[in-house]
């Protein structure tokens, strides 16, 4: 008797386990990147890239990082000199539908 409470016990355990196993959720983001000229730029508004598809609009999200290829922060200032139309740039966004998010903007050093 104790053998057969035992082993409907362990069952019993097993099953709860694998329930909760069940319900656990895995969110994936994927960050890709487009790589162009600046042909259009407004701060907070509108981020243009010329690139070899033809040009390309992307979405501001709520935090942009400027980055130069070394990997250095911009300050605020230096986003205001540095980033502009006519420069060389890499977006690095998240896709969401047919609308691209900025995530960070990498320039030369």
């Amino acid at each position: 008797m104790k053998t057969i409470l035992l082993t409907l016990a362990c069952v019993a355990f097993s099953i709860v386990t694998a329930s909760a196993d069940d319900k656990k959720t895995t969110t994936t983001t994927t960050t890709t990147y487009g790589s162009g000229t600046i042909t259009e730029y407004t701060p907070g508004s509108a981020f243009v890239l010329k690139e070899e598809s033809g040009p390309v609009t992307y979405k501001y999200g709520e935090k942009v990082t400027y980055v130069t290829k070394s990997g250095t922060v911009l300050t605020e200032d230096q986003v205001k000199t540095r980033i502009k139309v006519g420069v060389p740039a890499r977006v690095y966004y998240t896709p969401a539908g047919e609308s691209k998010t900025i995530t960070k903007v990498e320039v030369d050093d």
